[in-house]
């Protein structure tokens, strides 16, 4: 596998990410990808030390939109609203910092299970408009594929075709998140049938049963199917992890690949 495109992402951060994304190039990565969760979210006030880090360093960053609290798939028109209306502003706010910005699907709130058509709609609806507004910064979409969640879209490789399909636009592609795939013990059928619409990769591992953020190799993801299925990828590789202990971890894991 090829790390010389990895970056570093974790979720878990909760103090000020500017004193640890220093450390991420001597680790050995090339990137961080901001989560707009908590502090990392990027806002008017503190873009400038994003700006700062891109400035004094070699990493190259992408954004991850949020999704604590966000369904992009929900059919209550104000709350809705209110979620695009945040995930435009951060596409906004970092309009000439990034070139990618992954995106979860939605998922079927109780009212939404009773008429999953338009839930349906509405997530491919939200996508569309979200890749409009990427589109005036250049940017690009990568919609994930989904855990072992109940409700959620994008479990099944031919979810996902059908997903980017209804989408419809130039500036969309898929984040394969490996992890998640191996939760529906469905990441061979990802690698084999949508390795063409695969503009972005998560690599993290579990046990196969829940979505754990294991290091690369402490669970039961094929890495050895990885590593064949994504040979010719030239694409980004983030690890989504705890903390920088468990980054240096997997570092090593896929140097040995």
């Amino acid at each position: 596998m090829n790390i010389d495109n990895l970056s570093f992402s974790s979720n878990s951060v909760l103090s000020d990410p500017f004193e640890w994304v220093y450390e991420l190039e001597e680790i050995g990565y090339t990137g961080w990808e901001m989560v707009q969760e908590g502090s990392q979210c990027i806002t008017s006030e503190n873009r400038h030390r994003i700006e700062e880090v891109l400035e004094t360093t070699n990493l190259y960053l992408t954004m991850h939109m949020p999704f604590s609290d966000m369904n992009i798939a929900g059919l209550n028109p104000g709350i809705h609203a209110e979620v695009l209306r945040q995930m435009k502003n951060y596409l906004t706010l970092a309009s000439d910092l990034v070139e990618i910005a992954v995106v979860h699907p939605g998922y079927m709130s109780p009212y939404g299970g009773k008429i999953p058509e338009k839930a349906w709609e509405m997530n491919i609806r939200s996508i569309q408009e979200l890749c409009d507004t990427a589109d005036e910064y250049g940017i690009s979409m990568a919609v994930e594929n989904m855990p072992d969640f109940p409700k959620i879209f994008g479990k099944e490789p031919e979810e996902m075709l059908r997903m980017l399909s209804d989408i419809d636009r130039d500036n969309v592609g898929m984040t394969l998140d490996v992890g998640h795939a191996n939760t529906t013990a469905m990441l061979e059928g990802f690698l084999d049938k949508c390795i063409n619409k695969i503009i972005h990769v998560h690599i993290h591992d579990n046990m196969g049963k829940r979505d754990e953020h294991l290091p690369t190799g402490s669970g039961t993801v094929n890495w050895e199917y990885v590593k064949k299925g994504l040979e010719k990828y030239k694409g980004r590789m983030v690890t989504e992890l705890s903390d920088l202990e468990e980054g240096r971890k997997s570092i090593e894991f896929l140097k040995q690949l």
